[in-house]
């Protein structure tokens, strides 16, 4: 009787996951060529040689509304997949984020006798940290990119296993500043400021005035500052272009489109909005500035909600304050100005903060591929 090959069922809900999902799917092949791989797939995960059952991008849903108006469809590809995984008893489920979708999913499996692994760990951490009981049934392990994840999933005895972040392993520790400067049209001496003012329309539409009014008062010391700005798509671009219309009609800049990770290598300092947006900067090795801005209402809940002493991965990954985070009414253009000057110039305070980026850097380059195919491997052969 021919032996059944390894079996591993995936879904990933979203452009990230598909990528990692990828890159999870080469390592396994690497010791398993003739391993199978089904579930719900991307286009990176679907050319790496996994069947895809659904269409990724049905589960890319975001905001209450939209999810509400998908729901009955989600609900019905959800218990679909239940099904089928459960017939297929495939030897490790892995849902790669999507935890609103996947979470659950893990713990209909794993009651069914099927071992699950949830890659990527919600923020649990930061906000709903009773999620993670949730969590602790659903799946036998979590596969986390960072060090205080996982110390946060040791003291609730939920099995997780740090692997290092891929964005540290795609990342040189020593950027090529000059070669992102070619890229970008910059020249080689002039100094340098990316203001990325957030991917999504609300973050735009709160953060851009803000930095634009903080560049003016920073040309005002350096009157040869080059500004790049990246925006992630055409609408964020017209959003943006309208607001400095009417904030910052003079005020020259190189707008960009994509070319963020280019941007902030390129940079002398950066200004930025939270998210991974920092993490990417501090692996870029470009000094920063986190600015944010909320609607007063979200960020009264947000205040009650969140329990962490800081908002950015550099701070968190340090446990101390590493870069400046000013939030809500502390995001005014003279505070971030005042923030952002001593980064600008060569001098101990520059010198110091990279130093720190390098090591943090090290600490979670861990080759995250390779240790999340060893996870699996060692589940399903557990």
């Amino acid at each position: 009787m021919a032996v059944r090959p390894l079996t591993i069922a995936l879904v990933a809900g979203e452009t990230s996951g598909d990528i990692l999902g990828a890159g999870l799917i080469r390592a396994l092949k690497a010791k398993h060529p003739d391993a199978r791989f089904v579930g719900v797939a991307g286009p990176r995960m679907q050319a790496e040689g996994c069947e895809s059952w659904y269409d990724m991008e049905e589960l890319a849903v975001m905001g209450i509304v939209e999810v509400l108006g998908r729901l009955s469809r989600l609900l019905k590809i959800r218990r679909d997949l239940t099904r089928r995984f459960s017939a297929l008893k495939p030897d490790v489920f892995v849902g790669i984020d999507a935890p609103d979708f996947n979470i659950t999913l893990e713990g209909r499996l794993k009651q069914r006798g099927i071992r699950t692994i949830h890659y990527v760990s919600p923020s649990v951490w930061a906000w709903r940290q009773k999620r993670v009981f949730k969590i602790g049934r659903a799946t036998d392990l979590v596969l986390a990119f960072l060090p205080f994840e996982k110390a946060f999933y040791d003291r609730y005895d939920v099995p997780c296993r740090f692997i290092g972040h891929t964005m540290a392993d795609a990342m040189p520790l020593q950027p090529d500043k000059a070669a992102a400067r070619r890229t970008l049209g910059i020249a080689e001496e002039a100094l340098c400021l990316a203001l990325l003012p957030g991917s999504r329309r609300a973050e735009v539409e709160m953060l851009s005035a803000d930095f634009l009014k903080t560049a003016m008062l920073l040309r005002e010391k350096w009157p040869q500052l080059e500004i790049v700005v990246p925006l992630v798509n055409a609408q964020r671009r017209e959003q943006f272009e309208q607001i400095k219309a009417t904030v910052a009609p003079d005020l020259p800049v190189h707008l960009l489109d994509g070319h963020g990770r280019e941007a902030m290598v390129a940079s002398d300092a950066a200004l930025l909005a939270s998210g991974t947006a920092a993490l990417e900067c501090m692996l870029a090795k470009c000094p920063m500035v986190v600015g944010y801005r909320m609607k007063p209402a979200t960020f009264w809940l947000a205040q009650r909600l969140v329990k962490t002493d800081y908002v950015s991965l550099p701070n968190l990954l340090a446990g101390r304050e590493l870069v400046p985070e000013l939030l809500q009414d502390e995001c005014q253009p003279d505070r971030l100005a005042a923030a952002l000057a001593p980064l600008l110039g060569a001098g101990e305070t520059r010198d110091r903060l990279l130093a720190t980026f390098t090591e943090l850097h090290q600490q979670i380059r861990w080759n995250a591929d390779e240790q999340a195919a060893q996870a699996v491997l060692e589940l399903a052969n557990g």
